[in-house]
């Protein structure tokens, strides 16, 4: 099998939370020797510093594919053992908040000293400088603070958040590409870099066209709940045994879903005419939608549609989602063979490369320091100094 594209990388990992550790898995998916660093167990706890479940179902499936190691960054001697580490690391991810690493004496320029070739990840919640830089930021901070949940849910009703940790993924992913964009770089030039970004800044870069209507149009959009903004009649409808959603805008493909429907009061009706009357009458236009969609069943409509080259599709729960035939043939629920929990799955990653495709099985996620004695012992140290470490509190 072909290597994958990042084997040749070796990555530290000070991540904790979400939008880090989601950086971290694109790299470690693709191949790149992650060293998950975590704080050593308080003495006599049972727990590690990530706090949850280590063997529950969101911790599997953010850190699988990593060694993990544990050192006291706040000691004199963890600190010499993290800069040895990065002295031969080619990226460090972080997300503590912007002062943090500071303190720790494990910022960028602090690295760079040791290895200037680092390119040094970076997610905050709301940046790494400016007047809310030292802020602690969390996902739903940020959905509320970057507009998006004045958009969610159903006019009327409040503001609503979205139903998964939308800027800590998407910042993670967004800090996977500018890490990825650096190593390009850094192919070329020799040089490393500082490369950051924020769940707020995430969080608008998501907005996309709803925030360049404010920009470009002076439009402040407001909650449509299930119709599309823009795009009518986009939206669910009602069918006798469920729901369905269907999108038909423009003027061609609302000709062929009218005439999917049955033509009649749908292709003819006068404020169906223009997309500009569509949109005027959309209420109308929707209940009349909706009063062909009861009549038949939701696999009934589906079928119609994609005949006719009208996107609609079923509102699945999630175990329905696992369920279709086209998610078992795409394979993106991956196993993992986990010495302790067995057989499981987690959710694999959606990039496929054909040259380099990835392993059918996923590494496990590591226990709390799993690896720190064999990271130890590559750095030069014997079996008797690793022990001074673990009796002085230092791993």
């Amino acid at each position: 099998m072909a290597k994958l594209p990042l084997s040749h990388i070796k990555v530290l990992d000070l991540t904790a939370h979400r939008a880090g550790p989601t950086a971290v898995r694109q790299l470690a998916d693709w191949g790149a020797q992650v060293i998950k660093i975590e704080q050593p167990p308080e003495p006599g706890t049972t727990t590690d510093s990530m706090g949850g479940a280590r063997h529950g179902f969101d911790f599997q499936n953010l850190h699988r594919n990593k060694q993990a190691i544990t050192l006291n960054l706040k000691s004199k001697e963890g600190h010499a053992i993290f800069m040895k580490l990065a002295k031969k690391a080619d990226v460090i991810v972080e997300n503590y908040r912007s002062d943090v690493k500071y303190r720790l004496k494990v910022d960028y320029k602090s690295v760079k000293k040791v290895n200037p070739k680092i390119i040094y990840g970076s997610i905050a919640g709301f940046g790494q400088s400016g007047p809310d830089a030292a802020r602690p930021g969390v996902d739903q901070i940020a959905q509320g603070m970057g507009g998006l949940m004045s958009i969610t849910g159903e006019p009327g009703r409040g503001p609503m958040r979205v139903g998964i940790p939308i800027c800590d993924l998407t910042a993670g992913l967004l800090l996977a590409q500018a890490i990825t964009l650096a190593l390009y770089n850094r192919e070329r030039t020799r040089k490393g870099q500082w490369v950051h970004t924020s769940l707020i800044e995430a969080q608008i870069f998501m907005l996309d066209f709803q925030a360049a209507r404010w920009l470009m149009k002076g439009e402040v959009p407001k909650q449509a709940g299930n119709d599309h903004p823009t795009s009518i009649p986009t939206g669910v409808f009602p069918t006798s045994d469920g729901y369905i959603n269907i999108a038909a805008a423009g003027q061609s493909m609302w000709k062929r879903f009218a005439q999917a429907m049955g033509g009649g009061q749908l292709l003819d009706h006068p404020e169906h005419a223009t997309p500009a009357l569509r949109s005027e009458n959309r209420k109308a236009l929707n209940e009349r939608i909706s009063g062909v969609t009861r009549t038949n069943t939701s696999a009934h409509w589906i079928a119609a549609l994609n005949k006719a080259g009208v996107p609609c599709g079923p509102i699945n729960s999630i175990d329905m989602t696992f369920a279709e035939p086209q998610v078992k043939h795409l394979g993106i629920a991956r196993g993992v063979k986990h010495p302790k929990l067995g057989e499981i799955k987690v959710v694999g990653n959606p990039i496929n490369l054909t040259g380099s495709p990835q392993p059918r099985k996923l590494k496990p996620t590591p226990d709390l320091g799993q690896h720190t004695n064999a990271v130890l012992k590559s750095l030069g140290m014997s079996p008797k100094k690793i022990k001074e470490l673990r009796a002085g509190g230092v791993v």
